[in-house]
């Protein structure tokens, strides 16, 4: 086994947007951080305000700070009724205005970045592991973020970690899950992630010893 305790692992949420006065992703993340996510793992946590130039610069920023072994950032979605997993993200496509009514003028993330990077993490593999624990919230996969901050800021993150990112949207508060259910399946999620991610590195260590 890898140990994780030389690593960091990072959990970033975004702020009030529109109709979420208050944002369910961030009230998971804070129930997460309760939770932990046991003693190997250095959790560190951050809100992030729903504009792009922020995202620009600080998602870079924490990367470089803490070289963590995986970030994973959460997101409310009103249209979610489960907790999703997300595969992907997207360059292109990004008109929606922000919260300081700012939009690139590219519409994409990266210039001459490819169209879709996906998650190094195995999403189904993870799905299947938490639905079948019995955790009594229902987690889905999905291979579209939704082209606004989410999928902004998670294509971001995966061109600069080379995949080693996640994303996880979160259904609106009450609808139906409460903060502790969405924090409770945030720590089953990347508990799992981590598994998936210890098991790989195991397995590229044990091909490099016999050859």
């Amino acid at each position: 086994m890898v140990s994780l305790q030389s690593y960091y692992k990072v959990v970033k949420s975004f702020g009030p947007f529109g109709e979420h006065a208050v944002n369910a992703s961030w009230v998971a993340v804070q129930e997460l951080k309760k939770l932990g996510l046991g003693g190997e793992v250095d959790l560190h946590v951050s809100e992030v305000p729903v504009e792009y130039q922020t995202v620009q610069s600080l998602v870079p920023s924490l990367w470089k700070k803490y070289h963590p072994l995986l970030v994973v950032h959460v997101g409310v979605s009103g249209m979610a009724t489960t907790v999703t997993l997300e595969k992907c993200g997207r360059n292109h496509g990004y008109k929606g205005l922000d919260n300081s009514s700012f939009c690139p003028d590219s519409q994409c993330c990266i210039v001459g970045g490819p169209d879709c990077i996906n998650s190094v993490i195995d999403m189904e593999s993870v799905c299947k592991r938490v639905t079948a624990s019995g955790l009594g919230v229902a987690v889905s996969v999905s291979k579209d973020a939704g082209r606004y901050l989410c999928d902004f800021t998670y294509y971001t993150s995966l061109y600069l970690s080379h995949g080693r990112s996640a994303f996880v949207h979160v259904p609106p508060l009450g609808k139906p899950y409460s903060g502790e259910d969405l924090g409770r399946a945030l720590q089953a999620i990347i508990q799992e992630m981590l598994e998936l991610l210890d098991q790989a590195e195991e397995k590229i260590h044990c091909q490099q010893h016999f050859h």
